[in-house]
C-alpha cells in the first residue's frame, strides 16, 4: 500500500499501521447509538463502528480516570501500577507503551487530557498541541493543526487523542438539542426534572465528542492516510452519576470499543470477547512487531481482531477504593458474559462521593433522588442501592443489566457465589491486593 507524505511516496503494511487511539472521557457507552442508544444519533462513531470491530465486553478494571488510564498505558492491573487511586501516581519504576513502541521505531504522542503524563520518565509522551488538556476546563476548543503535521511526518506513530468530553462541568455542546421529557433514562436512576435537564447537559457533551471522532476522521481521509491507519475508540469508564463511575456497576465498569483496522478487521463486526484495558499496551506491541513483555497483567487480543477469535478472557475484574472522592469504601468484583459478583469489602461503612452525593449541593442529580426518596418507595429504593450495600452483590448482568436485582442471598444461587467469590479472591491474592488496606490516605509527592 502507498501513500504520500511531505511529496515522497512511502511504503505502509496494514500489519503495521500507524495507529490513532481517540479516548472519551466519562462515557456512558450505552448511549452510543451502535451500542443501542436512544437519546441521540452518535454518527461518526457509529460511522467507525460499521468500518470495524465493535467490541460488546470492554470492561474497565476501575471505573474512575487516572486509575484506568494508568492500566491502558502500562498494561497492568491498578495494584500493579500503583495508582489504585484517583489522581495517584504510578509507580516511578515503570515502563509504559511509549518505552514498548518507540524500542520498535514508533513515534509516541498524546494531544487533550494530560494528566495521566507523570511522572515523565513513566510517559514521555510526544505532547502534540490541539486537544484541551483540562478536564474540567469550561470549554474544549480545539484545533487540528499540531495533529496534522504529527501524523504527516515520515516514522510511524502511535497517538492518543484524549478528550475531555463528556466529564463535568457539562458546559459544551447545545444541551437544547434534547427535549427533557423524551430522554430515555436508566433504569437505575430516579426520574426528576432535575435528572433530565443535567442528562440533556451530559447528553451535549457527546454529541461534541462524537463530532471530535468525526474530526479526526476526517483529517485522516483529508490527509491521504486512513488506508493504513488504525483507530481504536475508547470510552473509558461510566457517566458521573449515581451508580456510573466511582462504581463498579456495570454503568461504571462497562466500557466500549471499537476498532477500525484496514486491510485486516472486516467491516461491521463485533465481537463479545471479554477485553480489558490492561489488554490495549500487549495488543499494540504484538501489532507492530513486537514479543510480549514479560510481567504484563494484560495480554494480547490481536487474534480477535485479525482472525476472529470469539474469545480471550474468561473473567474481567474489578477494583475500587474509594478516598481520596470520599471516605474508605474498598469494592472488588468478578464478572463473565452471564454473572457479576460484587464484593464490599465494609459493608456496615456508607458509600459516599464528594462530587456526586452531596444533598447541600441543590444543583446535583443525586439531591433531587434524596428529596424524591421521602415519600417514593421506588426512588427510596434506587437510593438506598447506592449508599447502603451488603456485602455480596450477585447479578444475572445476561438478564439484568441495570443490576437491579440482588441474586446473593438466594439459595440456588449460593454455591455460583462462592465460586465467584473464591475466584476473586485469587486473583487479588495474584496481585498483593490487601482489600480495605488499601483504601486509605496516602503521602503525595
Amino acid at each position: 500500500m502507498l501513500f504520500f507524505c511531505g511529496g515522497t511516496v512511502l511504503a505502509q503494511s496494514p500489519e503495521k499501521p500507524n495507529i490513532i487511539v481517540i479516548m472519551a472521557d466519562d462515557l456512558d457507552s450505552r448511549q452510543l447509538s451502535c451500542y443501542g442508544g436512544q437519546n441521540l444519533k452518535t454518527t461518526y462513531i457509529d460511522q467507525l463502528a460499521s468500518e470495524g470491530m465493535k467490541f460488546n465486553a470492554m470492561i474497565a478494571s476501575e471505573a474512575m480516570c487516572i486509575p484506568t488510564r494508568a492500566s491502558l498505558l502500562t498494561g497492568l492491573y491498578p495494584v500493579k501500577h500503583g495508582a489504585y487511586q484517583n489522581h495517584k501516581p504510578v509507580d516511578r519504576d515503570l515502563k509504559s507503551v511509549i518505552h514498548y513502541l518507540n524500542d520498535l521505531g514508533y513515534r509516541v504522542g498524546l494531544t487533550g487530557k494530560d494528566h495521566m503524563t507523570k511522572p515523565r520518565s513513566v510517559f514521555p509522551f510526544d505532547l502534540v498541541d490541539g486537544f484541551e488538556p483540562n478536564c474540567v476546563a469550561s470549554t474544549d476548543e480545539y484545533f487540528l493543526d499540531s495533529v496534522r503535521n504529527y501524523v504527516l511526518q515520515k516514522e510511524p506513530y502511535c497517538l492518543f487523542v484524549m478528550s475531555i468530553n463528556p466529564h463535568t462541568p457539562w458546559t459544551v455542546g447545545d444541551p437544547g438539542e434534547f427535549d427533557p421529557d423524551e430522554l430515555v433514562l436508566p433504569a437505575h436512576w430516579v426520574d426528576t426534572e432535575l435528572t433530565r435537564s443535567e442528562f440533556q447537559k451530559y447528553l451535549a457533551e457527546v454529541r461534541r465528542l462524537d463530532n471530535q471522532v468525526g474530526d479526526i476522521m476526517n483529517l485522516l481521509e483529508e490527509t491521504g492516510t486512513a488506508d493504513h491507519t488504525m483507530v481504536i475508540f475508547l470510552g473509558e469508564q461510566g457517566p458521573q452519576f449515581p451508580g456510573g463511575k466511582w462504581t463498579l456497576y456495570d454503568n461504571g465498569q462497562k466500557s466500549s470499543m471499537i476498532v477500525k483496522w484496514p486491510g485486516i478487521v472486516k467491516s461491521g463486526t463485533e465481537t463479545d470477547a471479554i477485553v480489558q484495558y490492561e489488554d490495549i499496551t500487549p495488543t499494540l506491541v504484538d501489532i507492530v512487531g513486537g514479543e510480549p513483555i514479560a510481567g504484563l497483567d494484560g495480554r494480547s487480543f490481536k487474534q480477535v481482531l485479525s482472525m476472529g477469535e470469539t474469545q480471550h478472557r474468561d473473567v474481567a475484574y474489578g477494583i475500587h477504593n474509594n478516598i481520596p472522592e470520599g471516605p474508605a469504601y474498598p469494592i472488588r468484583s468478578v464478572r463473565d458474559l452471564r454473572y457479576k459478583l460484587i464484593w464490599n469489602l465494609t459493608p456496615d461503612s456508607t458509600y459516599y462521593i464528594k462530587y456526586m452525593l452531596n444533598t447541600n449541593n441543590s444543583k446535583l442529580a443525586w439531591t433531587s433522588w434524596v428529596d424524591r426518596a421521602a415519600h417514593d418507595d421506588h426512588a427510596k429504593a434506587l437510593t438506598e442501592r447506592i449508599v447502603t450495600k451488603p456485602a455480596l452483590e450477585f447479578y444475572d448482568i445476561a438478564n439484568d443489566a441495570d443490576e437491579l436485582k440482588n441474586l446473593a442471598e438466594e439459595p440456588k444461587y449460593r454455591a455460583l457465589v462462592q465460586s465467584y467469590l473464591a475466584k476473586l479472591q485469587g486473583w487479588m491474592e495474584t496481585q498483593g491486593d490487601k482489600g480495605a488496606a488499601l483504601d486509605v490516605p496516602i503521602k503525595r509527592d
